[in-house]
């Protein structure tokens, strides 16, 4: 087992300014999702076409919203084995923590996905971890969930455009979702050998060294899904619990739509997550809500369970997150004590 020294007369004051400034961001930023939340909740009880939406909200199935919560659960456990996963020598306590302050820091920070990954790399650098290690091991985790992201929707959409699962307009809305998932997976499949006819990871050209630092997260990722360890189990928990959590909100306001077509439109629909406002209010909802639309589900139903489903996606990681990221705050002062390679 090897130890970060913790006789460092530095890190008294690194590990201040880090839970100080960290915590003032997480506070500024749940204070944001209340108020983007409570103007929200007033829009759909003001405009009158909004209202029925809040009617079938205020019906909602007790039975189903508890297993959606226990779906949601789920998959931020998920998440934090598929981090363990990764940072496989970190201490299990450790990396469990990390991963939900990183959720929590994803969803109430407009930079989304940076944001969690940033407070985490603050996290290690405070630790006297290495940071360039922690950013190419964040690399590969966020490589490794888009990866099952994108075999999902490569997967469903072939399945769809052959007619094992229906979607309406098969060839445009399976096919073509499901083969641009191929082609990005094949595009990054490609940058290993690419990178090897270009130069070396030392060449002076930023180009280059960018071309070959991407050409070993992809490498290390690889690796990572060709010698599976039960731990990976968690990056596909980590999407399909998530996918489980729209299902069962639908199931409380009734029938859920076919599979086919709540699985690409979730996919579709997440693609608008990349604008940056806190926790994707009103941009995530007005996106699932579209693409299930366009996939034939009707309006109401559609809007209906996304709010609700958005409401405990971004709630349940975030006060997770700020659990763990208070009991980080209680125990940075410990010495990182990192487990044998395994």
């Amino acid at each position: 087992m090897t130890t970060i020294p913790e006789n460092d007369p530095g890190l008294e004051e690194r590990l201040e300014d880090v839970t100080t400034d960290e915590a003032h961001r997480l506070r500024n930023g749940v204070i944001t999702l209340v108020v983007l939340g409570a103007m929200l909740v007033a829009l759909l009880l003001a405009v009158p076409g909004l209202r029925g939406v809040a009617d079938r909200i205020g019906r909602i199935d007790g039975g189903w919203l508890t297993v959606a919560i226990l779906l949601e659960l789920a998959s931020c456990v998920g998440y934090a084995l598929a981090f363990q996963l990764v940072f496989r020598r970190a201490p299990l306590r450790l990396a469990t923590r990390i991963a939900f302050a990183e959720m929590a820091f994803g969803a109430v920070l407009p930079v989304g996905g940076a944001g969690g990954i940033a407070v985490g790399a603050w996290i290690a650098k405070a630790k006297g971890g290495s940071l360039r290690r922690f950013m190419q091991r964040s690399a590969v985790l966020f490589l490794l969930t888009s990866a099952i992201n994108a075999l999902t929707l490569a997967v469903v959409g072939l399945l769809a455009f052959v007619g094992v699962l229906h979607v309406r307009h098969p060839l445009l809305l399976g096919l073509l979702p499901g083969a641009i998932a191929v082609g990005g997976i094949v595009l990054f499949l490609a940058v290993p050998p690419v990178a090897r006819r270009f130069g070396t990871a030392d060449d002076d050209r930023r180009g280059v060294r960018w071309l070959h630092s991407t050409a070993g997260v992809v490498r290390d990722t690889v690796t990572e899904l060709r010698a599976p360890r039960w731990r990976l189990i968690g990056a596909v928990a980590y999407l399909w619990c998530d996918i489980a959590v729209l299902w069962a909100c639908f199931r409380a306001f009734g029938a859920a739509p076919p599979l086919g077509a709540l699985v690409l439109a979730y996919q579709l629909g997440y693609l608008t997550n990349i604008i940056p406002i806190p926790g994707g209010i009103g941009v995530l909802d007005g996106g699932v809500t579209a693409a299930l639309i366009l996939y034939g589900i009707p309006a109401g139903s559609a809007a209906a369970a996304v709010i609700v489903y958005h409401g405990l996606v971004l709630w349940i990681p975030t006060l997770l997150g700020t659990i763990a990221f208070l009991r980080l705050r209680s125990t940075l002062h410990e010495p990182l004590r990192l487990r044998p390679e395994s």
